[in-house]
């Protein structure tokens, strides 16, 4: 599975595109931000958030995007510029119909380091020995967007299991004693 993940913000953008199964070594194809000016215009600024994230959709091909769940903060303004980010990512997959998952900051630190409460160091310091790196990628945005990516791997097959039940549960039940009517007009 190729994982592209984005840790999304106005200024940096983390993205970070991996590739494995869970239970086998994981492989980083690609790591980097994709960086707006904090003075221009924030119409500008998602322009070419999409632009970026074109461009590396276009060049790592994903077969699934992961985007952090945004969460609510003090700082009302920067959840706004965060989730403007994050609808960028979402739509740029969605266009080209590659499904989009969403992880919450605590669901991506348990993942990768045991716990949700883990610091950037520790994030980054787990990433870089899961992906075999010879140091933490930098920005933490950067490192953000390789955990993500991890997690994703790792919790795509429970959850593809988990919705396969409840869309089963959904799924309206015919008893097999029932009989069938031919209906004719």
């Amino acid at each position: 599975m190729r994982v592209l993940a984005v840790d999304p913000g106005l200024t940096r953008c983390g993205i970070g595109v991996v590739e494995g199964v869970a239970g086998r070594p994981l492989t980083m194809l690609g790591v980097g931000v994709v960086r707006t000016p904090s003075d221009a215009e924030i119409g500008s600024r998602l322009v070419a958030i999409e632009q970026g994230m074109d461009a590396w959709l276009d060049e790592h091909r994903p077969e699934h995007v992961a985007v952090e769940r945004v969460f609510a903060q003090h700082n009302v303004r920067t959840v706004m510029g965060t989730a403007q980010a994050s609808a960028v990512a979402m739509l740029c997959a969605s266009r080209r119909g590659i499904p989009v998952a969403l992880h919450t900051p605590s669901e991506v630190k348990a993942a990768v380091t045991g716990s949700g409460r883990a610091d950037k160091a520790q994030v980054g310091a787990m990433v870089t020995r899961l992906l075999r790196l010879a140091a933490p990628p930098k920005p933490a945005d950067a490192a953000d967007a390789l955990a993500l990516a991890i997690c994703h791997i790792w919790r795509a097959p429970a959850m593809n299991r988990l919705q396969q039940a409840q869309a089963a549960a959904r799924a309206p039940r015919v008893p097999a004693s029932a009989p069938v009517r031919k209906v004719t007009r």
